[in-house]
């Protein structure tokens, strides 16, 4: 179970360093912030399974699952609030290519 957690983990970290690679790879703000949210929730769940897979089925793991919920649901909550602000305070599409 520890290593299946390890790997995991290891997964997550692929993850986020290939989005955090690839987020150069736009210029738009709006793009930006869309894979930098993808990149967040796709390495956050994997990464949260890990440690469950790591400390076993109790108690603590109850808690990261719902540490876990509670991030599927601020994070695109959060995304969409920073995206927003920035359209209600003038930066269009393509403003800023």
């Amino acid at each position: 179970m520890i290593t299946i957690g390890y790997i995991i983990i290891s997964i997550g970290l692929v993850f986020m360093l290939i989005g955090f690679i690839g987020l150069f790879k736009f210029k738009n703000f709006y793009s930006r912030v869309l894979v930098s949210s993808v990149i967040d929730t796709a390495s956050f769940i994997t990464i949260t399974i890990g440690i469950i897979f790591i400390k076993g089925f109790s108690f603590f793991s109850l808690k990261i699952v719902l540490i876990l919920l509670l991030m599927l649901f601020l994070n695109p909550l959060a995304t969409h609030t920073i995206a927003r602000g920035a359209y209600t305070s003038g930066l269009r599409i393509g403003d800023d290519d």
